[in-house]
């Protein structure tokens, strides 16, 4: 008996863990859209020669940067010549796509929607990503269509809308931001397709640096060409290095650490519960952080999206027993692809 409970507690430990961790990632991406917009509020209180250094296009440039001195500790053992040597031209045309869509125009038109719209709005625009997302897999990817996490979506975005209508007083007002949301979720989605048709078999660590560098400089160049050669005149300010290590160590390498780790020791149950809070927490955190009023559309669009993560959660216990957890890098990554969708902030 003390030899069965020596071995499984650690296991055990593991999971607790890994949901902890789950959980903490969730947060703190979905706290991620509030903290980017309160630095650039901070910027503007704190502008140099009237001008605030704190943009939008500044945390996400330096941020990314930051992010690969992590990534290149944890995925150095990856980037050997012989992994290199098995990619051939067609993985790295589809590298170099993945890294364009996912790490510049996709977190560059979020950014882009915050900039001129609220988090709140944000959010709630975003809700149509998952039922987009499963009917993509499910058409240009034949996955299995599942129609519980469908239902699920449809439901939530019910619940997006009703607030959205009643926040505009019994009328929609989309403006820039939210089309801008909407361009950001088609996106993400397309990279995500790419992704996972032709980056299967390839290292982590190397989709996960080259995606995020090639993805920057892509990111740099395209802001210049749109917004002119001194759109990153203030990017080595003081005050942006200060500011910005906030979003860089909280979001960008705390969240991406924590939902690895999360993704890797936790039950695909515990991430997708975890997940499914998401869009209410982001709602909260702006509530707090920033004093955003989500308006007379809180309580019956909140009560909405809680009934849409009773109706997915039942749909998991349903098929729990067809997916068997496996805490390896493969199902890891596998698991990040599944449920990175439902994870509100996409400017890391």
């Amino acid at each position: 008996m003390s030899q069965s409970s020596s071995q499984t507690m650690p296991d055990n430990s593991r999971v607790l863990m890994g949901a902890g961790l789950a959980w903490l990632a969730v947060f703190i991406f979905a706290a991620g859209n509030s903290i980017v917009s309160l630095l650039v509020e901070i910027g503007m209180q704190n502008q140099v020669m009237g001008r605030n250094v704190i943009t939008y296009c500044n945390l996400l440039f330096v941020g990314s940067l930051m992010s690969l001195v992590p990534m290149s500790f944890m995925f150095w053992r990856e980037w050997t010549m012989e992994n290199l040597r098995k990619l051939t031209r067609k993985h790295w045309m589809i590298l170099t796509l993945s890294a364009f869509l996912s790490s510049a125009l996709t977190p560059g038109l979020f950014f882009y929607a915050l900039e001129k719209t609220t988090v709140t709005n944000v959010v709630l625009m975003g809700r149509i990503e998952p039922p987009l997302f499963l009917l993509a897999t499910w058409l240009f990817l034949r996955e299995e269509f599942e129609p519980w996490a469908f239902v699920a979506g449809l439901v939530a975005l019910c619940g997006a809308v009703l607030m959205l209508w009643l926040n505009g007083g019994g009328a929609f007002e989309l403006g820039k931001g939210e089309f801008g949301t909407l361009l950001a979720t088609l996106s993400y989605i397309a990279s995500t397709l790419v992704a996972r048709t032709g980056l299967r078999g390839i290292p982590l660590g190397i989709y996960a640096i080259y995606r995020t560098l090639v993805g920057t400089i892509f990111y740099f160049f395209l802001a210049i060409y749109l917004f002119g050669p001194d759109h990153f005149q203030d990017v080595f300010h003081p005050l942006v290095w200060e500011y910005v290590w906030i979003y860089a160590l909280i979001v960008v390498i705390g969240g991406q650490f924590a939902w690895a780790l999360g993704l890797k020791y936790a039950r695909s149950g515990d991430v997708s519960l975890a997940t499914s809070f998401s869009p209410l927490a982001a709602i909260l955190i702006a509530m707090v952080l920033l004093g955003e009023d989500p308006g007379p559309g809180l309580l019956p669009g909140g009560a909405i999206i809680l009934l849409a993560i009773g109706i997915g959660q039942y749909g998991r216990l349903r098929s729990r027993r067809a997916r068997e957890d496996c805490p390896s890098v493969a199902a890891a990554r596998a698991r990040a692809m599944e449920h990175e969708g439902e994870v509100n902030f996409k400017g890391a």
